[in-house]
C-alpha cells in the first residue's frame, strides 16, 4: 500500500487536493481511501474535533490528545486494508498546533512511531490568505483560525518540513495547478509501476 500524506494550514485546500488526487488514482486503476483528521466515525476524531471550538490550553492540549489518537488508529484500522493508495489529509503536523518547544518534541516522538512515506505534501499558503477562505466559507471558526493562530502555526509547520523530508508546495494557485505539481512529485512512473505489480483479485 502506498501511503500519501496531504497536510495544510485551515483552509490550504487540502480536502480539494486529496480528492482530485484520489480521482486521478482511481483512473489509472487503483484503489483509493482517504482518511480525514480529525475524523467522525470515531470518538477519538469526534473529541478532538469538539475541542477544536473550545478555548482555553486544557482545549489546546485535549485537542491534540485526541487528534493523535485519531491518527494512530487510522494506521491500525486501515493498513489492513486491501487499498493501493491511502491518502491521509492531516498527519503528524498536528504536532505544530502544540507551544513550541513542545511542538518539535512531539513532531520528533510521534514521527518514530507512525509510518513514514516518500509522498507526504505540505499546502503552503499565507496565514492572509488562509484567513480569507475561512471567513467566507465558514459559519464558525475554529480556536486557531485567526490571524494571529495560523502565523504561529505555519512559522512552526515549516520549521517542521525539513525534518521529515516534506514536499512543500505553493498553494496559493488554483487548484489545478496545485494537483499538476503533487502529480509531478508523485512520479508517474513509479504509479504505474505499482499499478503493474498489483495482485490480481478474484
Amino acid at each position: 500500500m502506498r501511503l500519501i500524506v496531504i497536510d495544510g494550514l485551515d483552509a490550504s485546500g487540502k480536502s480539494t487536493q486529496a480528492h482530485l488526487l484520489a480521482r486521478y488514482l482511481s483512473e489509472q486503476g487503483m484503489s483509493v481511501c482517504i482518511r480525514t483528521h480529525p475524523s467522525d466515525d470515531n470518538l477519538f476524531g469526534v473529541y478532538a474535533g469538539r475541542f477544536l471550538y473550545s478555548r482555553g490550553k486544557g482545549a489546546h492540549f485535549a485537542s491534540a490528545f485526541f487528534y493523535m489518537f485519531d491518527v494512530f488508529r487510522s494506521i491500525f484500522v486501515y493498513s489492513w486494508q486491501k487499498y493501493d493508495c491511502t491518502i491521509f489529509v492531516r498527519y503528524l503536523m498536528g504536532a505544530a498546533y502544540l507551544p513550541p518547544p513542545l511542538h518539535k518534541y512531539a513532531y520528533r516522538f510521534f514521527a518514530v512511531l507512525v509510518p513514514r512515506s516518500g509522498d507526504m505534501f505540505f499546502i503552503d499558503v499565507t496565514p492572509e490568505d488562509a484567513y480569507e477562505r475561512i471567513v467566507q466559507k465558514r459559519d464558525r471558526r475554529e480556536m486557531f483560525e485567526d490571524i494571529a493562530s495560523l502565523r504561529k502555526v505555519r512559522d512552526r509547520v515549516l520549521s517542521l518540513t525539513g525534518i521529515g523530508g516534506w514536499i512543500v508546495v505553493d498553494g496559493g494557485r488554483s487548484p489545478g495547478e496545485v494537483e499538476a505539481d503533487i502529480r509531478r512529485h508523485l512520479d508517474i512512473k513509479g504509479v504505474g509501476q505499482m499499478r503493474a505489480n498489483r495482485p490480481v483479485r478474484a
